[in-house]
């Protein structure tokens, strides 16, 4: 009964599941303010704040909120509330690890459905040279530097409250979210002071650039989002391990040639066990265009839960005759 439970999970169609999985949370996480849902304030994705109806809410506006309390409250018992934030987050994080980005953000989601139009549209995708990959990947962590240093250095009294939640003035998620529910009202410069318009035209700029970007280049955000770099910071609390066996890779280039991210070491790297880098939003259509036995899978409890198998390589690859490329 097992053997037949793994058969059908690996040889099943990931792009179906995917898509389910990622329409209902979109509406669970953006509209469920409408159903009296909420899931708290220390979520490992985009689910806005901005946004009335969100369900749920992005735990760097709550960190940034904490971390600029005077240094003085900080070091006392208020510091329980940090700390159990930071748990709470951990908590959700390791449920899913970097799953996260790839089934359940809706800006990830939003980005995916852009793509789609793209490719309805016949227009090719742009990709990066590796140089620029490595480069570019490197943002997410000046911005999660931002996150983390500008409320220290308000609580320090270095900064003035103009600064308060930096980076969710610049964040498109502060825009485009609350459009989902008819409220076009962030999409505005802050004349109040300087740094509060310069801080929200920035916002309005990475918005522009954000819908441009996603429409040639895929999860054109991911790249950039400090979320990522948070949730690689603490991948290794999750229960979940995403597992290479360099030993059965024939470096085929299968894996490379379907992920978003582009991430080379996905094919070029046969010698460390644990594959998950900090640019792979655990998507796993990777594990799904692999051709090979056991070359990668995913672990739940350390136990293989999702492995690349040529039985449900074959399947999908008759699928794809008809539904089109595995590449999405």
């Amino acid at each position: 009964m097992l053997n037949k439970i793994k058969k059908f999970i690996n040889n099943g169609d990931l792009r179906k599941v995917r898509f389910w999985i990622q329409l209902v949370t979109f509406i669970l996480f953006v509209y469920g303010g409408y159903f009296a849902i909420s899931f708290g304030s220390s979520f490992p994705i985009f689910t806005c704040p901005f946004n009335d109806e969100s369900s749920a809410i992005c735990y760097l506006i709550s960190l940034q909120h904490q971390l600029a309390m005077p240094t003085q409250v900080i070091f006392s018992m208020a510091s329980l509330g940090i700390l159990i934030g930071l748990i709470t987050f951990i908590a959700w994080f390791a449920v899913l690890n970097k799953a996260w980005c790839g089934y359940m953000c809706p800006f990830g989601t939003l980005q995916d459905w852009i793509t789609a139009l793209r490719k309805r549209m016949g227009i090719r995708f742009s990709t990066y040279t590796q140089n620029e990959f490595e480069n570019l990947s490197k943002i997410k962590y000046i911005f999660l530097a931002i996150i983390l240093l500008v409320p220290l250095f308000m609580g320090l009294g270095v900064l003035d409250r103009e600064w308060t939640h930096a980076f969710c003035q610049m964040c498109p998620a502060r825009i485009i979210s609350p459009m989902f529910v008819g409220d076009f009202s962030q999409w505005t410069i802050d004349f109040s002071s300087i740094t509060v318009m310069i801080l929200t035209g920035i916002g309005v700029a990475f918005t522009g650039l954000f819908f441009v970007g996603s429409f040639v280049k895929k999860r054109f955000f991911c790249f950039f989002c400090p979320m990522s770099g948070l949730h690689y910071i603490f991948s290794k609390f999750s229960i979940i391990r995403f597992t290479k066996e360099g030993d059965k890779c024939t470096r085929c280039g299968d894996c490379y040639a379907v992920c978003d991210m582009q991430i080379k070491d996905i094919a070029d790297d046969v010698i460390s066990k644990n594959i998950l880098r900090d640019d792979c939003i655990l998507c796993l259509k990777c594990v799904a265009a692999c051709p090979e036995d056991d070359a990668l899978h995913i672990d739940i409890f350390n136990i293989k839960t999702f492995s690349s198998t040529k039985e449900g390589f074959n399947k999908r690859m008759g699928i794809q005759k008809f539904k089109g490329s595995i590449d999405e």
